[in-house]
Order: structure tokens, then sequence, then C-alpha cells
């Protein structure tokens, strides 16, 4: 089922300015096409000019009305065997005039056609469109009559009349633009080939309409040069026919393909078809338009100089494409705006609308939007859901790519999401190489988790390219192999043919590999000696940069293509053989690494069923069940007051003790104290409990849920002291005046400390729950004085009273925890050590008695009154002190790298977070990414418990420094860290660790699969992840889901 309308407003969370962008950006104009089907749009200039040529190829012409005649005639002969309105015809053909005459009387007789190539469909193919599409019958060439078995068959030639006859009237006619028009089987790149059915409304509505329509009109000669089962051919084929343009077939060969671009006005191509033409080649050509990839800048800015050129984009499930760009050659290069009656959103993972600039996945919506998979209701109903921006029942499409808004209201499109959930932004890579200077062309692949790039002409160096990528994209977005060739090779379809270059690669490493080179460069002063050497000696090992693929004639063989790209490889390795002894000879045969084919392990299901289990480790997590706790808690206060009643002064003790618990359980000391409390169950207790136990850091939820009860609590206060006031009752007009008040600033405290709003502002968040707070606190203060004024009776002393109320005890603790930490505010001396121009590392030894305990982070500062940034510690174990790992996210951070601090404040004692739980397991696997190592690496300097770490970064020792990275590598030698590291062990003796490798090299790993295997190989009882929000959830849930026990940062609180 589909999801169902919301109510609430969907842009609700949007700014103004952004809600107005999201309209104006999104929605395409609003025309009404003149047809409402495809072959009335043709019938129209059938009529209108009945002598003019509808369709030519090199040996033949039709004009509009024999076509028309031709095609009535078919239309009336599958009338007649009982094809129904709104069925579909399995149509075997070949680009051809009959070709067209098939696809036009299918349409007349109310059916919508199924194109398939005759001399490419794979049989396999063939026999799933036909299964699945369930075609009546299927209308073929006789060419290809013996390819089609056990089905009725009609063949086209034989029926169709040579001359007008009484048979070749125009058929009955039922018709509407809610009836298919045609079904088009994707590529199946992702499994099953899925039919796409679409309907005459999506169609007439781009090929109708301007820009869609590109501008084809009678007079106009339009080329055929797509594939036929490509739904772009439709484009060319349909939208000619539409117009009353000339429609000019293309020919098999390169000469002919060539001599249909110099007598046409409008191409429709791909950017890979177009690539190899040069435009003043083709003064004739007017309008040109390229969908179906990535387009590069440069074929883009080149013919925008000589013709109208739009890039345009879309899947096949919207109708061909759903926006387009009239490209100004020089001008930045996106994929334009929706087209008429069409929609895009871009929208966040939760399907929310994403501020103007934002990147999300970009949803399709409006008139081309498609019935959806023929025969797959499930598969329907995954991508295609509701629209609830125009709540009118119309359907919306998840594209799958990714993208966002220019200021210019027009879309960038930035690649696709894999099935990891990471943003590959293939596209972007390919871009980013385009931007070498003599690179026409470039695509990006991602083959078994190696970043590889192709490019053409052959004659651009590969390290040229890298550099120019690497100015635009981050690390692990730049290809470190990269071949070059004068040409891509194509698919069916005129596309870039990604699985050839896939297979170009592959058979690149192969000859590589068994040629057993590996170059060694040797420094001068040293040499290799057998591992048992005492001397130091180091050597840089480097393996040979691949070399330029120089393509011959044959794109079909790319072995042949490589020989001699090898053969020169063995050659410049031979000619280092005059290097003598110094050189010892290294095998070239493939390392394994400790995950070395972990993404064909098989590792269990997820426990539960779906709901159940999203219900349990995503909905409902201990820190929303003990928020939960508290609140009906409170519910059943709330009901008991509701029967017994309760004055103002009641309530009010009830709002003081849920803000006093929400207080303390933000206090250094009872922090700790739950902390050590459940941590110190020993190990040998069982595994249920222990897990337990080491879930104390949701503690947060009793926190946020008594803050949010006291502040419900603190509304009901209010109302109930106005009815007082109102009643001349006890309460006094200061008393109301100053409850308003606090009631506002608490409103203010829980709005900016929701999750949303707190990660976008955390700064202003800070500080207003500081300020605000303080403020409450005092005003709490001075509520209760005055309330305790209105409430005693006359003869009693407000001091007496005051102290012998259990409220009074419970401010006098509650104000004492907030200024606790401050009363252990003070300005330290610090000792930093830059560590590169992205991490610093402080020291702090001020006092002789603070040596935290790992897992404990502390708050420093260099503005105490306005912000506070919290850092793990890191203990050396057996000495004094600490120190603190910042690695650059933001201003803050970036300022103390490049002005190390010499002085900074600290406040409070170090607290306890989730690594202290460490000491409650016999065996850990962490995941850290990036700085996640630093509250990481005292649990592992500490060596308490054994601990395998798995750790993704770019270039760790150039970010964290020799001493930090051999200190990990030391208490963790098995560590695999999945980044750029070179190592030379102490003994000096050079190692190549097999556990280190570069994420450019190799790809972003499966983070769930990979931690799966690791806690498998190393026995070990749970796994800990400090990484960023998105991440940290995926393992855990990956985890936990398997039964094995996860932990990590929370964002709840």
């Amino acid at each position: 089922m589909h999801p169902q309308v919301p109510t609430r407003d969907p842009l609700r969370d949007l700014p103004p300015s952004d809600k107005a962008l999201f309209v104006e950006f999104g929605v395409g104009p609003t025309i009404r096409s003149p047809f409402q089907c495809v072959h009335h749009a043709f019938e129209s200039h059938s009529l209108s000019q009945p002598d003019a040529i509808a369709v030519e190829d090199f040996e033949h012409t039709i004009t509009y009305s024999e076509l028309n005649r031709r095609a009535n005639c078919l239309a009336s002969h599958l009338q007649d065997t009982g094809v129904a309105l709104d069925s579909r015809i399995c149509f075997l053909a070949e680009r051809s005039i009959d070709m067209v005459v098939g696809i036009l009387g299918i349409l007349k007789a109310g059916a919508a056609y199924v194109p398939l190539d005759g001399n490419i469909v794979s049989d396999s193919t063939l026999k799933h469109a036909l299964r699945g599409s369930g075609s009546s019958v299927v209308l073929v060439l006789q060419r290809f009559a013996h390819r089609v078995e056990g089905r009725q068959t009609i063949c086209l030639e034989d029926i169709i009349c040579k001359e007008s006859s009484s048979h070749c009237t125009k058929p009955k006619d039922l018709s509407t633009s809610k009836h298919g028009v045609y079904v088009i089987y994707t590529s199946g790149t992702t499994g099953v080939p899925k039919g796409v059915d679409v309907t005459h409304g999506n169609t007439t509505n781009l090929l109708c309409l301007a820009p869609g329509n590109l501008g084809m009109r009678p007079g106009l000669r339009v080329s055929q040069l797509m594939n036929i089962s490509f739904d772009m051919a439709a484009w060319e084929i349909l939208g000619s026919l539409c117009n009353g343009s000339t429609l000019c077939l293309r020919g098999k060969t390169s000469k002919q393909w060539r001599e249909v671009m110099k007598r046409v006005d409008i191409v429709v191509a791909t950017p890979s078809m177009l690539s190899p033409h040069r435009p003043s080649d083709y003064p004739n050509i007017k309008t040109v338009a390229v969908a179906g990839e990535p387009c590069p800048k440069a074929v883009a800015d080149e013919w925008a100089l000589q013709a109208q050129f739009y890039n345009s984009c879309g899947p096949t499930e919207i109708t061909i494409v759903n926006t387009m760009q009239d490209h100004v050659s020089g001008e930045f290069l996106t994929i334009g705006k929706p087209t008429p009656n069409n929609t895009v959103y871009v929208l966040d993972d939760d399907m929310k609308p994403l501020p103007i600039g934002a990147v999300g996945v970009m949803w399709a919506g409006g008139a081309g939007i498609t019935r959806g998979y023929v025969d797959l209701p499930e598969k329907t109903a995954e991508r295609y859901v509701l629209d609830p921006f125009t709540r009118d029942g119309k359907m919306m499409f998840n594209t799958g790519d990714l993208g966002r808004w220019l200021p210019n209201g027009t879309l960038e499109h930035l690649g696709r999401i894999d099935n990891q959930g990471f943003r590959v932004e293939l596209d972007g890579v390919a871009s980013a190489m385009e931007t070498c200077a003599g690179v026409h062309a470039a695509v990006a692949i991602l083959i078994e988790g190696q970043l590889w790039g192709f490019a053409t002409p052959s004659d651009v160096a590969s390290e040229d390219i890298q550099a120019a990528a690497a100015k635009i994209q981050p690390y692990y977005a730049v290809p470190t192999n990269i071949l070059c060739m004068d040409a891509f090779p194509h698919t069916t379809n005129g596309k870039t043919d990604r699985r050839e270059l896939e297979k170009i690669a592959r058979s690149h490493l192969t000859q590589l590999e068994a040629a057993k080179v590996l170059a060694v460069k040797v420094r001068p002063d040293t040499i290799v000696g057998p591992a048992t050497t005492k001397e130091p000696k180091k050597v840089d090992v480097i393996a040979v940069p691949p070399p330029s693929y120089q393509p011959n004639s044959k794109v079909e063989d790319p072995e042949a293509m490589l020989t001699s790209s090898v053969s020169r490889v063995v050659e410049g390795a031979a000619s280092m053989s005059d290097l003598g002894s110094e050189v010892s000879s290294l095998s070239a045969a493939k390392p394994e690494y400790p995950w070395s084919g972990y993404q064909d392990d098989v590792i269990p299901s997820k426990n539960q069923g779906k709901t159940i289990r999203n219900l349990r480790h995503q909905i409902f997590t201990l820190y929303r069940r003990l928020f939960g706790v508290v609140f009906i808690t409170n519910i059943a206060v709330f009901i008991s007051v509701l029967f017994k009643g309760a004055n103002a002064q009641q309530i009010a003790t009830i709002v003081i003790a849920n803000l006093f618990c929400a207080i303390l359980m933000r206090q250094d000391y009872v922090i700790n104290a739950f902390f050590n409390t459940l941590c110190a169950v020993p190990p040998s207790w069982p595994l249920a409990i222990r897990r337990v136990c080491a879930r104390v850091y949701h503690i947060g939820g009793l926190h946020s849920g008594c803050a949010t009860s006291g502040v419900v609590w603190l509304a009901l206060f209010t109302g109930q002291a106005t009815k007082e006031l109102v009643q001349d009752q006890k309460i006094s007009i200061p008393t109301i005046v100053i409850t308003y008040i606090i009631l506002l600033l608490l409103i203010g405290i829980v709005i900016f400390a929701h999750p949303t709003i707190r990660s976008k502002k955390h700064n202003t968040f800070e500080k207003m729950h500081r300020f605000l707070g303080w403020t409450a606190t005092g005003l709490v203060w001075c509520q209760f004085v005055l309330l305790t004024n209105d409430y005693k009776e006359e003869g009693q002393q407000l001091g007496m009273v005051m102290i012998k109320s259990p409220p009074f005890w419970l401010l006098v603790i509650l104000t004492g925890s907030i200024i606790l930490p401050w009363v252990r505010l003070r300005k330290v001396p610090v000792r930093s050590v830059v560590l590169s121009n992205h991490a610093v590392r402080l020291y702090f030894d001020y006092d002789s008695t603070v040596t935290p305990i790992p897992g404990s982070f502390t708050r420093i500062s260099d503005n105490p009154l306005v912000e506070w940034h919290g850092f793990a510690t890191v203990p050396v174990p057996g000495e004094k002190g600490y120190s603190l790992v910042v690695s650059r996210a933001g201003d803050w951070t970036s300022k103390q790298i490049l002005n190390p601090p010499k002085e900074l404040w600290v406040r409070g004692i170090p607290t306890f977070g989730v690594l202290r739980i460490v000491p409650l397991f016999r065996r850990v696997v962490f995941v850290a990414t990036g700085s996640g190592i630093g509250p990481c690496a005292p649990c592992i300097l500490e060596k308490r418990v054994p601990i395998r770490l798995l750790w993704t970064s770019p270039n760790v020792r150039e970010t964290f420094g020799d001493e930090f990275v051999d200190a990990i590598i030391g208490a963790s030698p098995d560590a695999v860290i999945y980044g750029k590291l070179y190592c030379y062990p102490l003994s000096g003796t050079m190692l190549m660790y097999p556990n280190l490798t570069d994420t450019r090299a190799h790809g972003k790993p499966d983070m769930v699969k990979l931690t799966y295997r690791l806690v498998k190989e190393f026995n070990a009882e749970a796994v800990c992840v400090i990484s960023n929000q998105k991440l940290t959830r995926k393992v855990v849930y990956g985890m936990m889901s398997r039964g094995i026990p996860a932990f990590g940062a929370i964002w709840d609180s």
C-alpha cells in the first residue's frame, strides 16, 4: 500500500523564503497539452499536410497520408484479432519505415507497444518481455518471425494492404490520455529488467509542449539514432510524428550515421554518441538534446556555440526526461528546471523537504509519472508513493539520484546513493576529471571497492587527471587507477558501456599481475637486509602506476589492446635491474587483506520481524523508553491530581521535582556515579546482564523526560495560578508575571534542545541552554518565595515556612548542582603539539591528582561565558595528567590548530561517556571514523581489555602524527586501518602491513559486513562505535538486530 497523504503541512519545517522557492523552483509551468493521445497528434498532421514526408531512410520515403493509411490497416487487423483497449503488444522489429508503421498501428488499435530490437535483444530478455508484458499477440517483422515460438504471431508485411481499401479506414478509437502508449524494459543492471508502463498523457505532456518538443514543426527534419528499445527513441520517433516533422532513419554504418546527421535539424542523443562528432562538421543542426547519462561540460560547451543545446535528465519512470537546461557555452552545466506540468523535490531520507542548496534525493512528480512497473506491484510501491505536496492523489517517484537546487532555480545532479548509504557521486568524479586540460570525456566506476577512472583521448597523462580531480574532489573520490583511450565502448542504447570498461579494467589488472613485476625505489643510503638485521634500514615501496591504455581499432578485444601496455611495464621494470644487490626481489602477488572477500561473506539475517525489530532497536530505544517511563509516571500523577484536585502550590511542587531530577541527571558527579555503579559489574557475570548495564549512557532519557514533563507541569501550573488569580484567591500578580516569563524561557530551551534544531544550530542551543537556564533558575527562586508568601498563613514567618518546605531543599540542591562545575572553573596552562593542518594534541598536567579514567571527556574553552567544547581525555597509563586530540571540525577547532593555545579554561570534572562501559566485556571491537579515534585511544592504550580496532580515515599519519599512530598500532597490532598509512616497525625492517589500505583505492567499505567479520574473527562480545550519526546508527542497528551487543553515541539527548 502507498503511504497516506499526511494531514500536516509538509513544508512546515522550511523557513518562509525556502517555502516560496520550494514551489517556485520545483514546480514546472502549468500548460495544457493540445492532444490527449500520441496518434491524435499524428492524425492532425496527416490531415493538414498529407503529402509531407513523414519518414525517410536511405532508400525509401513515406508521406503522412500513406503512413496513416498503413497504420489504419494494421490497427483494424489487430482489433479484428481481439486486441483489447489498453493491452500490450510486443513488437520485434528493426529501424525501418515498417517499424514506424507498426508503432502507429498498435497505438491506433488502442494498445501499447513493447519495442524490442530483433537484431540485438537476447533470447532471455525476449522471453522475459513476452512473459512479463502479458502480450496477447506478438507483432514481428518477417525476418524475426523465427525468434518467437508458442505465441500468436502477426507478421506486419503480410497484412499491410499495398493499396487503399475499405479495410484501411480509421478503426474504432477509444483511447484516452490514461491508456498505455509503450512499455520500456529497463537495462536490468540491478536485477531482472522491469517494464515501465507509460501512458499517452505522460508522453504528450513532454512531446507536444516546449521545451520537450525541441522546436519540432513541419518542415524540420529529426534524426532517429537511438536503439528502439531505449525510451529516448520515443522522443525522436513519436516527437517527430506528433509535431509534423520528417523522421530520418540512420543506417547501420558509421558513414550512413554521419550522412543522416548532415541533413537533419534536430538531434536527440546520449553524450557518448555525440562526443566523437565535431559541431563544425554539421552546420545544419539547429537543436541538440542529450540525456541518458552525465554530459561532459566540454561537449555541452562545444555544441552550445553552434546550436540550441539541451542538457536533460530523467529516468524512464518519469517519461524520457523531466528536467531540461538550455545550456549557454561557458556557463555552469546543470540539468535545468522541471518541464511543464512536472515537479521535482529535493528531500532528505525521511522524505522531508530540504532547504534550497542542500543535497538530497530528487523525487519527481507531475504529469510525467508513469503507471509503475508491469506486473510488479511491490517494486512499484517501493519507488512510487503518493505526492504529499500536491495532495491531489497523484504519485511521485524516487529517482535515486542526488541533487540540489542552485540559486538560479536549476538543478545540479550529484550522482546516486549506493546500497551502503554512502554518497557515490561518480558523476562528480567524472566531471572533476574532465577539468584536466585535454580530456574530452571521462567516466568513473567503482570496481570491487576500487575507484577507477577512464578518459579520452589516449594521449592525456593519468597523473595530470589525478591532480585535476584532487583539486575538486575529497581524497576518497580521486581515482587511483586511470586508463586513457581513444574512444569509449558503447552499449546498444548509445550510452558509454560501463560493463565493457569494467572488463577492460579487470583484464588490465590480470595482465599486470601475470607479469609479476613490482618496482622498488631504494634510498641511496639504505638497503633491504634480512628480517633479522639489527641496523635500521628503510625503503620506499611504490607500485608501478598503470600505463595509459592504448586501444586498437577493435573495442571488442580488450585483451589484445592491453598487450603492448603490459609489455612496456615488464620492460620498464627489467630496466631497473642495474640497481644490483641493493634491490630485493619482491612478489607482485595480490596481497591478502583482513577484509579480502568480506563482501562475499554471508551474514545472518536480522532477528525478529521487520516491524518488531525496528520498534525495538530504532524507535523505542532505551533512551526513549526511559523518557516514556518518566512521562507515563507524570501522566499517572496528573490523573491523580485530576481526581483529587490540587492548588497552584501543590502543582508547583511537582514542577520543581521534575526540574530537580532533570538537572541532577546532567550533573557530572551524578553521571559518573551511574557509570561507576553499573560498570562495576564483573566480566564474569552473564553477558545478558552486562549488555543491559552497558546501556547506562541512555540515562539522558531521564533528563529529557523530566525536563519535558516539568515544562508541561509548569504550563498546568500557569493555568491553575491564572485561574486562582481571576477568582481572587491566594495567588498574587507578581507570581503570575514571573510564572509566564519562566514558562516562555523553558519552552525556548526545550525547542532548541530538539535534536533536529540542536544539530543545525548547536552554538545557539548552547547559549540558549546556558543563559536562559541561569535566568530561569533565578526566577524560579523568586517565584518560590512569592508563592510561599502567597500561601503562608497569617502570623507565620516566611523564612520558617520556606525552610520547612521540601521544594526549598530541592531548589537548594538544584542550584548547587548548576553552580558546582563553575566553582571548579580555572584557566590552566596547555602544551600544544600540532600534528598536522587537520589536528592538534593538547597536553594538560595542571593538577597531579587529575588523571581521568579511560572513557571520560572534559570541557575546554577560550571564552567560558559563550562556548564550551567537549573532547575525550587521553591519559597515558602510569603517568599523571592527560591529553586531548582536537581535529578540524569548525571555526573553533580550526583556530586552535592555526594558533595553538598556551592557556585554556576548564570546568567541572572529567565526565564519563559511552566508552566507560568497555571493562564490562572480555573482548571488544572498536569502530572509529576519522577523529573518532580520539575517544577510542585511551581504552586501546590502557590494554585492560583486548580490543580489535577498525579505523577508517585517510592519511592517518599526516593527520595524527607518527607518535600517536604508532602508539595505537602498538597497543592494537591487529588493527584494521582503512586509510592511507606508511609504517616502519621499531626494528627498522620494512614491514608492509597487510591490514592497512587507502580508501581511495578500495572505496568506502560495507561497515556492517566488515564489522561482523571482525567480531567473529576476534570472538568479541561487543562492538563500540564512535562515528557520525548515520554510520553509528547503521552499525549499531546492523549488530543489535543480529544479536551482537553494540553501543554508540546517541543524538536524541
